[in-house]
């Protein structure tokens, strides 16, 4: 459990009430053994879209600081990536050569299942990956598909009659398969090429060119459930030290490794321009709200106290810090039996700055006594590029819901501000959700069951082989090429979290997250009036604009308008929006 990081400020501060027993200890709790990491690990093995995301952020461009990982740990997502890469790649080579090694032996026979092949792999190209493809794109899709296994039928037949027929009979079919070859074109057996020489051999290690391919997919589909099933179990992934990924021993993945490992959980956040909030999920309807400090009336004409931004920070903490305690339930059996995702609030304090204008990655401040200098300035000064921010995170089902609210408060002019910018991570997606059942399901199927999908994926796999080493060459020249090792520092460009989460999420998820925000911003608006109050300034202005209407409502200046949240109240609703960094998922 995170601790306060507000230094130690003049004056009595406020009593924390009694906290509970932490959880610290529990390695579940750290960001490498959390459910949503072992999720997007088993991400990299199904989806290959991810898979390179993940490699071209925190792998390709090294000059890129990594993301604040919010509850997981991306280096060790970047591991399994690499490991996924580096199968895959071995499969695509070994499919690619048995079609090379293929063509000579059989003499080109083998080239006549070219067509039906490219048919059904046009035909899924044009079906597209969605579960619900529009009919311009079914229809078409499922005349290649059938086409295409007609034809691959018919291939198959002719071979066969070819390889039981008599010499004779054989001789003309080959006559006849050497005129098809000419109307499919001289690339598929050769211009003028005569297939009189062709044998018996030669024709049943054509046949047996699609049961290897097949093979070949099977054997790497159950690689990859044996990962998902074995390395990314639930009970061996909380052992990090026995992952086989983390021990690859590249120099580049060793430097970049750590350099991950401190940034991403550091309170100095480096970011870019364009996205600050990187890592944080989506903005959750951010609020701010400014008043005039202005003395009360009751001072009898006494000095109202110096009021800073520390100084409501002090009243703010120990207010959030007390959610942390279960209610009163008559005995401490029944309090510490409470699982509520409260009592494993973490609050600290993070200082914004860019990352433009560093020399190199490595220069950033990340010391403590570098993010003490920047957090002693930047509390008070409220600048605009270096600003300074109460962090406050709950993280619930597994890391997969994390809710932060980042709270900053600035005095200026005898004026108050209070910007309160609530961000939402959503669930890890879907897919990556299922790996467990995905796998299972493949590693318990029946012999004939793996068989029948595994055939259905062979005529597949030259294409997806080509794609596959197409993909890693163009990463290698882009590595080589790119400069990025020399590059000046930039800040993340996407988050690995946010690339593996889905666009939806449950009723449930939905009503924690309702729940947390809410708890949050009520202790964060109660210590400011706090503040305001001890330190003898009137609150009224404050509570108009923060008030309780009808049965608990509360009324916000929004920044997108005013928002009234509660019952017997008009309620103006607001559609929240993901947009989704990256490629789509496949």
């Amino acid at each position: 459990m995170a601790q306060s990081f507000l230094p130690q400020q003049p004056g009595p501060p406020p009593s924390p009430p009694p906290q509970p027993p932490s959880p610290a200890g529990d390695p579940r709790r750290a960001p490498a053994a959390s459910e949503a990491t072992r999720m997007l690990c088993a991400g990299t093995y199904l989806d290959g879209r991810f898979r390179d995301a993940v490699i071209d952020e925190l792998y390709l461009h090294e000059e890129r600081v990594a993301a604040p990982s919010l509850g997981i740990d991306a280096g060790r997502v970047l591991a399994h990536a690499l490991r996924a890469r580096r199968i895959e790649l071995g499969w695509a080579a070994g499919i690619l050569a048995l079609w090379i090694i293929a063509f000579p032996v059989t003499k080109g026979l083998v080239m006549f299942f070219v067509p039906p092949f490219l048919l059904l792999g046009i035909a899924r190209w044009v079906r597209g990956r969605s579960a619900q493809a529009p009919p311009f794109r079914t229809v078409p899709a499922f005349l290649l598909r059938w086409y295409g296994r007609l034809t691959l039928l018919q291939t198959v037949l002719l071979l066969l009659v070819l390889a039981l027929a008599g010499e004779e009979t054989r001789w003309e079919l080959l006559g006849e398969l050497g005129d098809w070859g000419q109307y499919l074109g001289p690339s598929l057996i050769g211009a003028g090429q005569e297939l009189w020489d062709v044998g018996r051999l030669e024709v049943w290690l054509t046949l047996a060119v699609p049961p290897l391919l097949a093979w070949a997919v099977a054997t790497q589909r159950g690689q990859f459930a044996r990962s998902l099933t074995e390395e990314l179990a639930k009970g061996r992934f909380d052992d990090h030290a026995a992952d086989p990924a983390e021990r690859f021993q590249g120099a580049r993945f060793r430097r970049l490794r750590e350099r991950i490992g401190i940034e991403q959980h550091s309170r100095l956040v480096m970011y870019r321009y364009e996205n600050p909030f990187c890592g944080a999920g989506e903005p959750y309807e951010p609020w701010s709200l400014s008043v005039e400090l202005r003395p009360r009336e009751d001072l009898d004409g006494r000095t109202p106290e110096p009021l800073d931004n520390s100084a409501i920070m002090r009243h703010i903490v120990p207010l959030v810090e007390a959610l942390r305690v279960p209610s009163r339930h008559g005995s401490p059996h029944l309090a510490a039996a409470v699982r509520d995702r409260l009592r494993e609030l973490e609050i600290d304090e993070i200082v914004f700055l860019p990352a433009d204008g560093l020399p190199a990655r490595a220069a950033a401040p990340y010391t403590a006594e570098g993010f003490e200098l920047h957090r002693s300035g930047a509390i008070e000064e409220g600048g605009e590029v270096r600003r300074h921010f109460l962090r406050i995170r709950v993280g619930g089902w597994g890391e997969e819901i994390v809710t932060t609210v980042f709270v900053r408060v600035h005095t200026q002019g005898g004026m108050l501000m209070l910007e309160v910018a609530p961000h939402v991570l959503r669930p890890v997606a879907r897919l990556y959700r299922h790996a467990d059942r995905i796998a299972h399901r493949y590693r318990h199927n029946h012999h004939f069951g793996k068989a029948v999908w595994a055939l259905g994926q062979a005529p597949g796999s030259a294409g997806q082989a080509l794609v596959t080493l197409g993909r890693a060459l163009a990463h290698l020249w882009r590595q080589t090429t790119g400069g990025h090792a020399g590059a000046l520092a930039e800040g993340p460009r996407v988050s690995v979290r946010e690339l593996g989460s889905d666009d939806e999420a449950s009723l449930f998820h939905e009503m924690d997250i309702s729940r947390y925000l809410k708890t949050v911003q009520d202790r964060v608006v109660n210590g400011v009036t706090v503040a305001l109050r001890r330190a003898g300034y009137e609150t009224a202005e404050f509570e108009q604009k923060i008030v309780h209407v009808a049965e608990g409502g509360t009324f916000i200046e929004n920044t997108r308008g005013n928002v009234t949240i509660g019952d017997h109240n008009t309620v103006t609703s607001k559609t929240f929006h993901t947009t989704r960094t990256g490629g789509d998922r496949g």
